[in-house]
């Protein structure tokens, strides 16, 4: 599903609502989100999930085309955790 998606299933299941402020309360969810992981917190959604960030230390990594050994720098990458709900629920077990 992608954002638009999410955007028109929320406006067809709250017919009142416009669909622009549908939208503007998903951008802000989404903006809210990635504020506080940009700002090093951890943002949790019972039953969801919880999103953070984790460090990758720099290292010595290969270019594949050439083989040749490259130093990549160290980097934050998002992280998500599923909730113990959305785990069950995928695995059948409601």
């Amino acid at each position: 599903m992608i954002r638009s998606e999410l955007i028109q299933k929320i406006a067809d299941e709250n017919p009142h609502l416009y669909q622009r402020d549908v939208e503007k309360i998903v951008n802000t969810v989404f903006d809210t989100i990635t504020e506080a992981m940009a700002d090093g917190h951890r943002v949790e959604l019972r039953g969801f999930g919880a999103f953070s960030v984790k460090k990758r230390d720099a290292r010595t990594g290969r270019n594949p085309r050439t083989g040749e050994s490259v130093e990549v720098d160290e980097k934050h990458v998002p992280f998500f955790k599923t909730g113990k709900l959305l785990r069950d629920r995928l695995n059948g077990d409601e």
